[in-house]
């Protein structure tokens, strides 16, 4: 293993299934590498410290705040982004119903609210409204738009189980 040390240093991340060589210093954070690099912007600073979920990714399958990753200690593990949720021309099946619920509203936290969705989704394919919130905590919305985003993954969680995305 080859050490790092205060000078850049190229190393490979894997996002939305795809290989890409960056240069990072041993500082850089996972978010910086995203949108500044890879130009992927849906994960957003606002905080930078952990406490808001705008910058919510998946490592493995799992919500976390990319704000807090360092890019180096993320190694060869699976990051997918709000932008690797998608197929081809079709929206992943919360990104759909975020859309039909109107839950955007000013639209900066909800890529981390999707992201953090889809996680609980991948785990709970039936939360109720009390899960759907527990799982929701880490994720701010300023706009209050909360009762929409409720219904987004409720609606979500029909769709992926094969009934009706709406009401």
């Amino acid at each position: 293993m080859s050490r790092l040390g205060p000078e850049p240093t190229p190393i490979t991340l894997r996002v939305n299934s795809r290989e890409h060589s960056v240069v990072v210093t041993p500082t850089t954070r996972l978010l910086e590498v995203l949108r500044e690099q890879l130009h992927l912007a849906g994960a957003k600073e606002a905080c930078g410290q952990g406490e808001c979920g705008a910058c919510t990714v998946l490592l493995e399958g799992r919500p976390v705040y990319s704000c807090l990753l360092l890019a180096v200690a993320v190694g060869d593990r699976d990051i997918t982004t709000v932008e690797g949720l998608s197929e081809e021309e079709s929206l992943h099946p919360v990104q759909a119903a975020f859309v039909a619920e109107d839950a955007l509203q000013c639209g900066f936290c909800i890529p981390g609210q999707v992201i953090s969705a889809v996680a609980l989704l991948r785990e709970n394919a039936s939360p109720t409204l009390d899960e759907i919130k527990e799982a929701l905590t880490g994720n701010l919305c300023r706009c209050s738009a909360y009762p929409h985003i409720f219904n987004a993954v409720q609606a979500a969680a029909r769709a992926l189980q094969g009934g009706a995305a709406d009401g």
